[in-house]
C-alpha cells in the first residue's frame, strides 16, 4: 500500500451515549404508554363482563318463561361459574340476588381485589334491563336513569 492509496473508512457502531440516549427515550415511551394501556385492559374487561351479564340476563328470562318465576334460579343452576373469566386470572365475581316475590333479580359483577379491576366499580344488571356501574362505587344504584356509562 501506498501512503497516497489508503482511503478513510467510517467507524461503524454506535457509541455509547448514542445507546444511552436511545434507551431513555424507550424508558419514557414506556412510561407513558403502559398506564394507558392498563386503562384500556380494565376498561375491556369491564365491557366483557357486561356482555356476560347481559347473556346471563337472556338465560334468566328463559327461565322465567318455562318455570313462570324465577323462583329457585341459581347461577350454577344456569351452568355459570362465579368466577369470571372462568379460566385464567378472574376479574370479576357474579352475584345473582332474587326479589323476595321472585318475579326480579339482580346480577352483580363485584371486581375482584387481588386484580387490576380492585377498586373499579360494581356492574349491574335487573330484569327491566336498568344497567349500572360508577368507577369505585361497591353498591347498585338501579333506576330508569342508570347506565354503565359511569356519568
Amino acid at each position: 500500500y501506498r501512503f497516497g492509496d489508503m482511503v478513510m473508512q467510517a467507524k461503524q457502531g454506535f457509541t455509547l451515549i448514542e445507546l444511552m440516549i436511545v434507551v431513555a427515550v424507550i424508558g419514557i415511551l414506556a412510561a407513558i404508554a403502559y398506564p394507558s394501556y392498563q386503562n384500556y385492559k380494565i376498561r375491556v374487561n369491564r365491557g366483557e363482563v357486561q356482555a356476560e351479564l347481559i347473556r346471563v340476563a337472556q338465560q334468566l328470562q328463559s327461565y322465567k318463561v318455562v318455570n313462570r318465576s324465577y323462583a329457585n334460579a341459581s347461577l350454577s343452576g344456569l351452568g355459570i361459574t362465579s368466577n369470571f373469566p372462568a379460566t385464567g386470572t378472574a376479574f370479576y365475581t357474579l352475584g345473582l340476588t332474587l326479589d323476595t316475590d321472585n318475579q326480579g333479580y339482580v346480577l352483580t359483577a363485584t371486581p375482584n381485589a387481588s386484580t387490576m379491576q380492585a377498586g373499579n366499580g360494581i356492574v349491574c344488571l335487573n330484569q327491566d334491563g336498568q344497567k349500572y356501574w360508577a368507577k369505585g362505587s361497591s353498591s347498585c344504584s338501579l333506576s330508569s336513569a342508570s347506565d354503565w356509562d359511569g356519568k
